[in-house]
């Protein structure tokens, strides 16, 4: 994508970082509203309509800056409330609410990989059309990748750290509980060191090539 303009990047990206981080919200308040906890669908956030999910630095400025300035973009939309004491099983439920947003993302990431082939397959009918597609594909492929994978880390609040306290014994599951106030910290600090591209970089490449990005 480095041929496009800088205008035409933020239209290829928008709709794929929008729906990509308010899907991932969604299906946590979805989830947790089957298990018995009512607190997301209460405020109205059991919905696809991003202006009910979105945060202004997490969804619009810091995607748009990362896209102008790096190779690498991520973001985040407002956290779906989830009351633990109201889930009929806390411990396990927890780990399925976790689980319910890297499984969104998987998911629209078929969609956006079967929007790419769509527009490969019309390429050499309406080209003005196709190219957008498989712009707009790619980028929704590769930003549910990176939201699911960066997600599975088992570093708390992530939703990995919730599916790891499911398997693990109370009290390491309390001591890993505890390092939820750093775990923001910890994720900066492994970004800039480059620990966190060694970590994530093989495994998204392998997912990219699986959908067939290049």
């Amino acid at each position: 994508m480095d041929e496009l303009t800088t205008l035409q990047k933020i239209a290829v990206w928008a709709l794929p970082v929008i729906f990509g981080v308010t899907v991932h919200e969604a299906a946590h308040g979805w989830v947790a509203n089957k298990r018995g906890d009512s607190t997301a669908r209460l405020l109205g956030r059991l919905t696809l309509n991003p202006l009910r999910h979105i945060d202004l630095i997490g969804t619009l400025l810091l995607p748009a800056l990362m896209m102008i300035m790096t190779n690498f973009i991520f973001g985040w939309a407002k956290p779906v409330p989830v009351n633990e004491a109201n889930l009929k099983q806390p411990k396990r439920d927890m780990a399925l609410v976790a689980l319910a947003g890297p499984t969104a993302n998987l998911l629209m990431a078929v969609l956006w990989a079967m929007v790419m082939a769509a527009g490969k397959a019309s390429a050499g009918v309406v080209p003005y059309v196709a190219l957008p597609m498989i712009y707009m594909g790619s980028a929704g492929v590769l930003i549910n990748g990176i939201l699911m994978l960066l997600n599975l880390l088992p570093i708390p609040p992530l939703d990995g750290s919730r599916v790891l306290m499911w398997l693990l014994p109370d009290s390491l599951s309390n001591m890993l509980r505890q390092l939820e106030p750093y775990g923001f910290a910890i994720l900066i600090l492994l970004l800039v060191t480059g620990v966190l591209g060694q970590i994530l970089l093989p495994a998204l490449n392998l997912f990219l090539e699986f959908f067939g990005v290049h």
